[in-house]
């Protein structure tokens, strides 16, 4: 048997094709959507198979976010996981500083190796620890002007069972535990939530007499994601 990548616990098996057994191998078949340099060496966490954002996703986000005011040129990644995300950001060009943040050693290590094979690893600022903790404390002032995008981890893909997805039971951070921390530090903040979360729970947090942006993102016709933006942005 193959032994491939860097993972929190222990690292996952993968059969003789190189792909991994068992409930991973949907996602497998989709590696290529998901890092389209998946074989130039990605590494990948046994949770990031189902937790990363693919890379079209990824993208067309980084673009909708690069339409905030041009005087916000910073932008933090407070659950980097193994870096979709912050790679896009810096490859879209649009930021003078990325500070990527991730809780486990690990993860982060899979992250940067990412950022490497897509040549944007010297573009991002990298932070082990906890976000709540970092943003607080060691980017307390930067974050002032900052665009925070959280893609929490979501208690695995069992989010997918349910029809409406409670927000408000979400684990390991509910909506509120989020949002309420994230939009006392800064006024501009990207919530990246399960396709079926339900909207009435983000309405609440919707700033008084303007609209809340939420935004369903797709591939080959099925919703991947929903962000939700918190700020001025400019869509078209």
């Amino acid at each position: 048997m193959i032994f491939h990548g860097i993972f929190r616990s222990k690292l996952a098996v993968y059969g003789l094709n190189g792909s991994p057994l068992a409930d991973l191998t949907r996602y497998w078949h989709q590696r290529h959507e998901i890092f389209s340099k998946y074989d130039d060496g990605i590494w990948m966490t046994d949770d990031a198979w189902f937790g990363v954002t693919p890379e079209p996703v990824a993208a067309e986000i980084a673009a909708h976010i690069s339409t905030v005011s041009p005087t916000i040129t910073t932008i933090v990644d407070a659950f980097a996981g193994v870096g979709g995300n912050t790679i896009a950001f810096a490859l879209s060009g649009r930021w003078e500083r990325i500070f990527a943040i991730e809780k486990d050693p690990q993860v982060l290590a899979c992250a940067k190796h990412n950022a490497e094979i897509y040549g944007v690893a010297n573009k991002i600022w990298w932070i082990q620890g906890d976000c709540f903790d970092v943003l607080k404390k060691r980017l307390a002032r930067v974050v002032k002007e900052a665009v925070i995008f959280g893609s929490p981890p979501w208690g695995g893909p069992g989010y997918r069972d349910a029809a409406v997805f409670n927000l408000s039971t979400m684990q390991p951070y509910t909506l509120k535990a989020l949002y309420e921390p994230f939009s006392k530090l800064s006024k501009t903040v990207v919530l990246f939530l399960p396709r079926t979360s339900d909207l009435n729970q983000l309405a609440k947090y919707a700033p008084e007499d303007k609209d809340l942006c939420v935004m369903h993102y797709c591939m080959h016709g099925a919703s991947k994601a929903l962000v939700a933006y918190f700020g001025e942005f400019v869509f078209d």
